[in-house]
């Protein structure tokens, strides 16, 4: 039997801890109902006391502490139910040489979502792929520079890690684990009962352009301004700002300084978002969306749009319209 640990990590976010738990025992009521064995041997782990009255929210299960676990061939990091990263990972410190002891001694870890920052903090993906919610990935690089962030990936796995995406990849990722330890038959038979979409592997259309707007340079301030109020203008970002004092030069460094970016690809990024918005809010023409965000020529218009949000404007449109 598998073993397969789940942690109730200090500020874990309940939802996907639901979610695990929802997909493993559905698979191993397949298996009773195939008259097999279940598969795994599930179990809710804590590096504190849990108040009793906490296993009704989980049907039940007895919460272990880590620090009399057994040995986990599996082991599930939920998502942080909180806007301040850093204080997860501090508040949830004790967990890091339990999950380096168990990796050493054979268990594979998997993360959900911002789950990924306490597995980043164990070292163990220092040089290795990983994934986190598509908005918290600027934040990610920046705690853990040595990881190889994939942020447009569902999910990633080497070596025994595995993380995903925003909330609903978890469901991908377990897709992905159900498969390599149950076979495509179980992990097609999951993605049927969950209605999950296995053949997606990016999450870059659920991000947000959401720019670093509060900081102490005014000239940036100034070009983000100008952009954001013109970016329907066809003409080139050395139109939009050639009002603003100073040198190309020195804008263009300062503004990639603080914004992380180039104006030019801060105008792409404010375009498509417009578009996105455009696409699912109203019933134009797709014409007239191109028109609206800023483009003339529909060929760059879908290059750019499917490069910068994984998809082309008819898919996302079919995907996400809400009229």
């Amino acid at each position: 039997m598998i073993q397969l640990g789940i942690l109730l990590t200090n500020r874990y976010r309940l939802l996907s801890v639901a979610a695990i738990l929802d997909v493993f025992e559905s698979v191993n009521q397949f298996y009773i109902i195939d008259k097999k064995d279940p598969v795994f041997n599930i179990t809710l782990f804590s590096a504190d006391e849990l108040n009793k009255d906490k296993a009704i929210e989980f049907n039940g299960y007895q919460v272990q502490s880590i620090y009399t676990s057994a040995m986990q061939n599996l082991i599930f990091i939920p998502a942080f139910g909180t806007a301040d990263i850093g204080l997860a990972i501090q508040e949830n410190h004790k967990y890091i040489p339990w999950l380096q002891q168990q990796f050493k001694a054979g268990a594979e870890l998997a993360c959900v979502c911002t789950g990924a920052f306490l597995l980043g903090a164990t070292g163990l993906l220092n040089g290795r792929p990983a994934t986190t919610h598509v908005d918290a990935c600027k934040q990610f690089a920046t705690a853990f520079p040595t990881v190889k962030l994939q942020a447009d990936k569902v999910v990633t796995g080497d070596g025994g890690l595995y993380t995903s995406g925003g909330s609903t990849s978890s469901f991908h990722l377990m897709l992905h684990l159900l498969q390599k330890y149950c076979g495509k038959d179980i992990a097609a038979r999951t993605a049927k009962l969950f209605s999950i979409d296995m053949d997606r592997e990016h999450q870059t259309y659920f991000s947000t352009f959401s720019p670093l707007q509060v900081h102490n340079d005014n000239l940036v301030t100034m070009a983000q301004q100008r952009i954001e109020a013109d970016y329907q203008s066809t003409g080139t970002i050395e139109e939009l700002i050639k009002e603003i004092p100073g040198s190309r030069r020195n804008i263009a460094r300062r503004f990639k300084q603080v914004t992380g970016i180039t104006p030019i690809e801060y105008l792409q990024k404010t375009r498509i978002e417009a578009a996105k918005k455009l696409l699912v809010e109203t019933n134009q023409q797709m014409t007239e969306v191109m028109l609206n965000s800023g483009y003339s020529d529909p060929k760059a218009f879908r290059k750019i749009f499917r490069k910068t949000v994984g998809m082309t404007p008819t898919g996302y449109r079919e995907k996400f319209y809400m009229g």
